[in-house]
Parts: C-alpha cells; sequence; structure tokens
C-alpha cells in the first residue's frame, strides 16, 4: 500500500505540474495582445498562496517530500502568472490586484509563517498550517467558478480554459486517492471537493462550447455592414432630396410685374368695357408700384 501510495503520489505531482502549466496559453495569449481582456486574476493569486503553504505543510510533514515538490513547482508557475497579470493589467485593475497581493500573498503568507514557527509548538503547527491549506485548496478549487458567470452571460466558454478545468478534476481525483491511502484528510477534503468542483466545470464546458464567438463575431460584423450600407443608401437618398430640393428653388421665377400684368389681362378679360378707363388707370398704378 506504501508503494502503491507513493506512485499515486509520482501520478499526482506530474497531474499537479500539468495542471500549474495549464494557463500557459492564457498567458500567451495577454502576452501577444498585451492585455488582461476578461481574464481574472484571483485564482492566480490564491492559488500562489495555496501552493506556498502547502509547500511549508510539506517541510513540515514527516514524509512530506512529494507534498513539497508539487507545491514548489506550482509556487514558481504563479509567481510568473501572478507578475505577468500585473505588468498587462489595465490600471483599475492592477491596483486592486497588486493591493491583493499584498495582504495576501505577503502579509498572510509571512504572519502564518511566523506565529507557526514562533508561536505554535509540536503536532499543533501541522494541524494549524493543514486546516488553512485546506481552506485554501478548496478556494483555489473554487476561483476558476469566478469565469462561470461570465461563461452563462457570454454563452462561450473562451475565457474559462479547457485544461484548467480538466487538470483540476483529474488533480482533485488522484489526490483524494492518495490522502485516502496515507490518512490524510487535510489532503483528502479539498482534493475531494475539487475533485466535484471540477466535474461541475467540465459539465459548464460541454454545455457551451459549440457557441463559437468566430461565429458570433462574423454575425456582428455583417449586421454592423448591413446597418452601414442602409445608412450609405439613406445618405445618398437625402442627397437627391437636397439635390431636387435645390433644383426646384434653383428655377427662374417669374418677374413680379409678369406676374401682376397677367393677373390684371386675365381681369380685363372678364370685365365689361365701361369700367376700362378706370382699370388702366389702376394698370398703370400697379406697374409703378411693382418697379
Amino acid at each position: 500500500m506504501a508503494n502503491f501510495s507513493f506512485i499515486l503520489g509520482i501520478i499526482g505531482n506530474v497531474i499537479s505540474i500539468l495542471m500549474f502549466a495549464a494557463p500557459i496559453k492564457t498567458f500567451k495569449r495577454i502576452m501577444k495582445k498585451k492585455s488582461t481582456e476578461d481574464f481574472k486574476g484571483i485564482p492566480y493569486i490564491t492559488t500562489l498562496l495555496s501552493t506556498c503553504l502547502w509547500t511549508f505543510y510539506g517541510l513540515l510533514k514527516p514524509g512530506g517530500l512529494l507534498v513539497v515538490t508539487v507545491n514548489g513547482t506550482g509556487a514558481i508557475f504563479h509567481i510568473i502568472y501572478v507578475t505577468l497579470f500585473l505588468i498587462y493589467a489595465p490600471k483599475p485593475l492592477k491596483i486592486q490586484s497588486m493591493k491583493l497581493v499584498a495582504i495576501i500573498n505577503i502579509a498572510f503568507l509571512g504572519a502564518v509563517i511566523a506565529i507557526t514557527l514562533l508561536a505554535v509548538h509540536g503536532t499543533t503547527r501541522l494541524t494549524l498550517v493543514g486546516f488553512l491549506c485546506a481552506a485554501l485548496n478548496i478556494g483555489m478549487y473554487a476561483a476558476p467558478l469566478a469565469a462561470t458567470r461570465t461563461v452563462i452571460k457570454m454563452k462561450s466558454v473562451e475565457y474559462m480554459p479547457f485544461f484548467l478545468s480538466f487538470f483540476q478534476f483529474l488533480n482533485g481525483g488522484v489526490w483524494t486517492a492518495y490522502a485516502v491511502l496515507v490518512k490524510d484528510y487535510f489532503i483528502g477534503v479539498p482534493n475531494g471537493i475539487g475533485f466535484i468542483l471540477g466535474a461541475a466545470q467540465l459539465i459548464l464546458y460541454f454545455m457551451y462550447y459549440k457557441s463559437s464567438p468566430t461565429e458570433e463575431k462574423g454575425s456582428a460584423h455583417l449586421m454592423k455592414r448591413e446597418i452601414q450600407m442602409k445608412d450609405v443608401n439613406g445618405a445618398h437618398e437625402n442627397e437627391n432630396n437636397r439635390n431636387l430640393l435645390h433644383k426646384g428653388k434653383s428655377l427662374p421665377k417669374p418677374s413680379l410685374v409678369r406676374q401682376y400684368s397677367e393677373r390684371l389681362v386675365k381681369t380685363l378679360s372678364n370685365t365689361p368695357s365701361s369700367l376700362g378707363s378706370h382699370n388702366v388707370n389702376d394698370i398703370e398704378k400697379g406697374l409703378k408700384e411693382a418697379h
């Protein structure tokens, strides 16, 4: 059984390191675009704290070499991830993330190590650090769930990396089996929960993975193009209307004298001759006024 638990520990190390390496693709994208986009920094910050504390737990625990190796490697990975996230995050998010790093990864971690070494003795040390590690491990497994709201809202898994969820699922299962064999509840309970949460994330992934961001962007592009075409056609129509209006305004207007003359001629043609002299005087008066 001891040999089998050691083999499971080795397998757990390999899977855990693959899980820790899963965000490499995400950070390549961040570096290429020079932006963190909608990716969250909390999972990397909490995982950095968790891996550091588990490394400390492995150093305190007799026979904890496998715990030290895997979590020490994970801590190195996440120091790099957190650093890159802080470099490429927008200013408001960068300030917020730096505060979290200072509080969680520096102040809290330093306080735990100092209190454990200076104020706690014997087996109580391992128990105290074990409880903290278990709680943080659950937080590490639950942290990627922060992206589930974005996944459900956008109906796309673009911001929930598949391999991170997949290796989290495998990692939780292997370390749960290891913990059962070595009777370490501090390892078993959080990894059992991680196994369940990993399975939930995979289910969510397969529910929405068919929603292609490319197709959505293509549809948006076509819609935008259609709107632009309508705007162009509307602009042409308005231009034509303006031209017609301008043309109508530019037509030569009959002179005021001519209009007045035509009106009077028409009147005279319908007027008795006895009034002719009076109307002639009116015509002459009207022409003078028109000039």
